[in-house]
């Protein structure tokens, strides 16, 4: 058994013990919190007795809990999960090794359903990534990035922190994972839209707002397109030969990342231009859903860490979903407003005394009830046909 699974035990343990204790937790720790279905129905289940006026919920605390207050709790979460005995709450009361401190132990297990909440939508986060890459959309993975932006807002109200990204120090920063394989697709349209800037380098003027060197998948690519924004920055000719030269200057021949006969080849005026603009925001689509589920792996990584405390994980995860805001902001720029559009929203920051209320009732020690936490299109240019298969190396 894990830590979290004792610290669930135990918390229902001590509330079968002293159901007064109720009301320093029911503001604050739900039955969903709980990750085991027979707890989360016992949990749920004196809820709601408690809301019934079950008389042990509210008895002077010299007198004796009676039985019903176990027999009906179990009787009532029977309703709801399968193998509940009368035996089961005398396990529960054994596992708990102080009554009064059934807030800490409710905060132990608010911490497990943080970290499983986040975990799950990284994991939504990252298959609607996958597929989006496969289909070339990325309508799904921004909807999904939106739910897991909004849960963290609301995990952190629910915990009592500010919402704020924070890069993690280098012991908790997760491991890097290969990126997703770029579809042979993906790289012909890359190609094609480096060869119609290398022809019309005008049309940079359209794209350097929103297309980024590191949209590109292929490094490569991505060396190319630098080439090309600095000689028009610099104002100087842009042609076969002076684009390769700049990316000689830039090391990307002597590190091997390109080879001559690549750059002279993709930048091939005879190999004929076009208009840049739409197939620049395909690349960004699939640069979106590429940044989609590394940001996805990252935070999925950071969830599994115990260690983490809720705000920290918060503030981690928040700050590993800024390049695919970014990124997003910019495929909006690209595409323009279109109605019914999902876009990201800043977290919403709860006031300073509802934080502070969120963090005290999940470890006061008196029996008084305090008030919960609040709840919580391609643009017009001229399409052109393009090969749909690489040309060789």
């Amino acid at each position: 058994m894990t830590p979290l699974d004792h610290a669930e035990q135990a918390v229902l343990g001590a509330l079968f013990l002293d159901p007064r204790q109720l009301v320093r937790l029911s503001d604050w720790l739900r039955p969903e919190h709980f990750g085991h279905p027979a707890h989360t129905a016992l949990y749920a289940a004196m809820l709601k007795l408690r809301a019934e006026g079950h008389p042990a919920t509210d008895q002077d605390a010299a007198r004796p809990v009676p039985m019903s207050w176990v027999t009906d709790t179990v009787q009532e979460a029977g309703h709801h999960t399968e193998g509940l005995t009368a035996v089961h709450p005398h396990l529960l009361v054994s596992a708990c090794p102080h009554p009064e401190h059934a807030p800490v132990y409710g905060r132990m297990v608010l911490e497990g359903a943080i970290h499983r909440s986040i975990a799950r939508h990284a994991d939504q986060l990252h298959q609607a990534a996958l597929a989006d890459l496969r289909a070339g959309t990325a309508d799904v993975t921004v909807h999904q990035a939106e739910i897991l932006s909004d849960v963290l807002a609301d995990l952190a109200r629910t915990w009592g922190s500010e919402p704020r990204p924070l890069q993690p120090p280098t012991t908790h920063t997760p491991r890097t994972d290969p990126p997703p394989q770029i579809p042979d697709q993906a790289l012909a349209d890359e190609e094609f839209v480096l060869g119609c800037l290398a022809t019309r380098p005008e049309q940079l003027l359209d794209l350097v707002h929103w297309l980024h060197p590191d949209d590109f998948a292929e490094p490569g690519h991505q060396h190319i397109y630098r080439a090309l924004g600095a000689l028009h920055h610099r104002g100087e000719p842009i042609d076969q030969l002076t684009i390769l030269w700049e990316t000689q200057r830039r090391g990307a021949l002597a590190d091997s990342t390109l080879t001559t006969e690549q750059v002279r080849r993709i930048c091939d005026p005879l190999a004929g231009g076009g208009a840049a603009e739409h197939y620049g925001e395909q690349i960004l689509t699939a640069s979106l859903a590429r940044t989609a589920a590394t940001a996805a792996r990252q935070v999925r990584a950071l969830a599994d860490q115990d260690a983490l405390a809720p705000g920290q994980l918060i503030n981690y995860a928040l700050h590993a979903l800024s390049p695919l805001n970014d990124v997003r902001r910019r495929h909006r720029i690209a595409s323009g407003p279109e109605p019914g559009a999902i876009y990201f929203s800043q977290p919403a920051s709860s006031s300073p005394a509802a934080r502070s209320e969120a963090a005290r009732a999940r470890s006061r020690n008196h029996r008084a009830s305090a008030p919960g936490p609040a709840s919580p299109t391609p643009s017009g240019s001229q399409r052109v046909t393009r090969p749909t298969h690489r040309s060789p190396s």
